[in-house]
């Protein structure tokens, strides 16, 4: 019995890679934490463009002491 693994390899183009990858893309995201005597406030920011359109996000935690 032959318990080796066998594994099948093809070559593929940079184009073809592109469309299975989702292609090229740009993105930024960023964060803020403050700690006050009060509260704690965290935000955070996202934003991703590529040629299938654009998508961005926000978000805001507030925890109070």
């Amino acid at each position: 019995m032959n318990l080796t693994p066998q594994v099948e390899t093809a070559e593929i183009s940079a184009a073809d890679l592109d469309s299975v990858s989702g292609g090229l893309a740009a993105g930024g995201s960023g964060g803020l934490h403050i700690e006050t005597p009060l509260a704690d406030v965290c935000a955070d920011v996202l934003a991703v463009a590529s040629p299938e359109g654009l998508a961005a996000g926000a978000g805001l935690h507030i925890t109070r002491h």
